[in-house]
């Protein structure tokens, strides 16, 4: 995608990580868990909160076709959070394709090359932001569904953004308790 034209797919992933059991297991997985870093304020990518363009992205890239889990980041903040645990980075635009943790995660050998666990209070300061952002995000929703509501057409999109947003705060608050 990143040679394509920025005009047709204006969502730009900047970078791809892996985090969760493709990191620590040696099974046979349902899927693969992964997270899409794009060059967005934090605010366009609040917790569970896919940006704009992202549903075009994934079906572009036949992502939503594959066994594969996204989840999508600001690379205005650290890609880490509470259920983004230690991720292995596997691409990035600027080297492309990270051989040495594409390597380390086939040989089962990636747990030095994934990013060091962060200290008790950097999570909390983490969360806090994200709590913050959460709370932006499902209050804009919020706003966006009231407009709606009674306007001819589907309430489903914005009925989903809500949702999203709510349940990104919600799981966000759960962990800062």
């Amino acid at each position: 995608m990143a040679g394509r034209a920025a005009t047709i797919f204006p969502l730009r992933v900047t970078e791809l990580w892996t985090f969760g059991e493709v990191l620590t297991s040696r099974e046979d997985l349902d899927f693969v868990r992964v997270v899409l870093s794009v060059d967005l304020p934090v605010d366009d990518v609040a917790w569970f909160c896919p940006p704009a363009g992202a549903e075009h992205w994934s079906h572009a890239t036949r992502l939503s076709k594959n066994p594969v889990l996204a989840t999508w980041r600001s690379t205005r903040a650290p890609v880490w959070n509470h259920h983004i645990h230690r991720p292995l980075l596997i691409w990035d635009e600027r080297g492309g394709i990270a051989v040495e943790g594409l390597s380390a995660l086939r040989d089962g050998t990636a747990e030095a090359m994934r990013l060091p666990e962060p200290a008790p209070a950097e999570m909390a300061s983490r969360l806090e932001a994200e709590l913050a952002v959460s709370l932006r995000a499902m209050r804009s929703s919020s706003a966006a569904y009231e407009k709606r509501r009674y306007s001819p057409g589907k309430l489903e999109p914005v009925a989903d953004a809500l949702w999203r947003a709510s349940a990104g705060y919600l799981d966000i608050l759960g962990a800062a308790r």
